[in-house]
């Protein structure tokens, strides 16, 4: 569950080319920015055009500016920009500067000067990847692979060792919200190190970009983590299932965030899988983690103001609306932190702990001390309700963040703007454990 995700995605592109005021979009989106900082949401969301109003709330953008202002402090302008044009639409991208630091981002607009969309960009000056040590290209090849559904396909890689053959292979499931293959935030690429780190140790793995990333038009009305998550998970294990040199009777899953969280969901669809890891998994509901997460970011934020407050209780009100059990008089596609009324109801009545239970094979459950996402109250829950499951192995790392990497402290999202690679240790861990040693 990465901070500051796409807030609404781009929309209704065509082939239309127009002309617009580089100099006045600039400062459109300075005062859309400079809207929400003086509190005025109801104002910032008129900046919106008519045909996606319905997609995000007033509400929502305050949640969206309390989480962005726990993590870089107060606006205080734009700087630099990047444009084009996309069909009818004009791509404006901007360093917006905050008292914490800056961020990039994306802002698209129509001819009316109105907003259809924005989302957190990567910009120049952001810090680039930086591969691990253990990343020996020498030990592994990759193989592009497809994750085909219905309505398109996803591209994937499928990482083997050089050495050896009849090995064993990990299909990694991501987090929430839009991910390419390698799980990208900003220059730190948890899925591309974990593949290396496994080829280094004689296992395989598959890892594919997730459905949300090149598909989100088909995520704006009613859908489930079974479109979301579970379909493409599926998918990946059937390829891995008829790779050659793969030893079919050691096919695991490693679910990360809310990957893990339904690892024993797909678990329940693909018997064939030879174990879990469930790594910086949510226990609990996850509108339990996101207040979490919202109350944790407004405390370190050291900002006691009466606004600030009030922007926290307000989006401690929109996170009650997502505890959803079943619809009532709301509408199923009826959006809610970002996700329909029928994402929350299918969610909120699984029980993940349950599932595990019902899961004969291994589990290896992963969590680092300083994530501050998904917290250690999740790691014990996990390890008491597998308390009593032999083929249970539960690992804590003081150091680890929820990308899975050594940190000092626990910080915020500001430190997934600097590289680091995931752990050699939990890497190491986790191969010992596939190899039953």
């Amino acid at each position: 569950m990465k901070s500051c995700k796409i807030i609404i995605a781009l929309l209704f592109i065509s082939q239309i080319t127009f002309a617009q005021s580089i100099i006045s979009l600039i400062n459109r989106a300075d005062s859309f920015f400079d809207t929400m900082d003086k509190g005025k949401f109801e104002e910032a969301h008129t900046f919106f055009d008519e045909s996606v109003k319905g997609k995000i709330s007033p509400d929502e953008l305050k949640l969206f500016w309390l989480r962005l202002g726990n993590s870089l402090g107060t606006y205080e302008s734009v700087e630099g920009a990047q444009n084009k044009t996309q069909g009818e639409f004009y791509q404006v991208t901007l360093n917006c500067v905050f008292t914490k630091g800056s961020q990039g981002f994306t802002f698209i607009f129509n001819k009316s000067e109105k907003l259809v969309g924005f989302f957190v960009a990567q910009t120049a000056a952001e810090a680039a990847y930086v591969a691990p040590a253990y990343a020996d290209t020498i030990l592994y090849t990759e193989k592009e692979i497809q994750i085909k559904f219905a309505g398109g396909q996803m591209a994937g890689l499928l990482t083997t060792p050089t050495a050896g053959t009849n090995f064993p292979i990990v299909v990694l499931v991501h987090g929430s919200g839009p991910s390419d293959m390698d799980e990208t935030v900003g220059p730190n690429r948890p899925f591309k190190d974990l593949a290396a780190g496994l080829a280094a140790k004689g296992i395989a793995s598959i890892r594919y970009v997730k459905r949300s990333m090149i598909y989100p038009n088909s995520f704006t009305k009613t859908f489930t983590v079974k479109e979301e998550v579970l379909d493409d998970a599926l998918a990946a294990i059937e390829i891995a299932k008829n790779t050659p040199g793969i030893n079919k009777s050691q096919i695991f899953l490693m679910g990360h965030s809310l990957g893990g969280m339904l690892a024993p969901r797909i678990a329940a669809l693909a018997p064939d899988l030879a174990g879990l890891i469930l790594a910086a998994a949510p226990a609990r509901k996850l509108s339990d983690l996101i207040a979490e997460q919202n109350k944790y970011l407004y405390v370190i934020s050291g900002d006691t103001t009466a606004a600030m407050r009030k922007q926290f209780e307000d989006a401690a009100n929109e996170i009650d609306r997502s505890r959803l059990l079943k619809l009532g008089d709301i509408k199923p596609d009826s959006v809610i932190l970002s996700a329909p009324a029928s994402y929350w109801i299918d969610i909120n009545n699984y029980d993940q702990l349950a599932s595990a239970r019902k899961f004969s094979k291994k589990i290896l459950v992963l969590q680092g001390e300083n994530d501050f996402q998904v917290s250690v109250q999740d790691f014990n829950i996990w390890r008491a309700a597998l308390a009593t499951n032999r083929n249970s192995s539960f690992k804590l790392y003081p150091d680890l963040n929820h990308l899975l990497s050594s940190q000092k402290q626990k910080g915020n999202g500001m430190q997934y703007r600097i590289p680091a690679n995931v752990s050699p240790k939990l890497i190491d861990d986790i191969a010992l454990w596939i190899k039953g040693k």
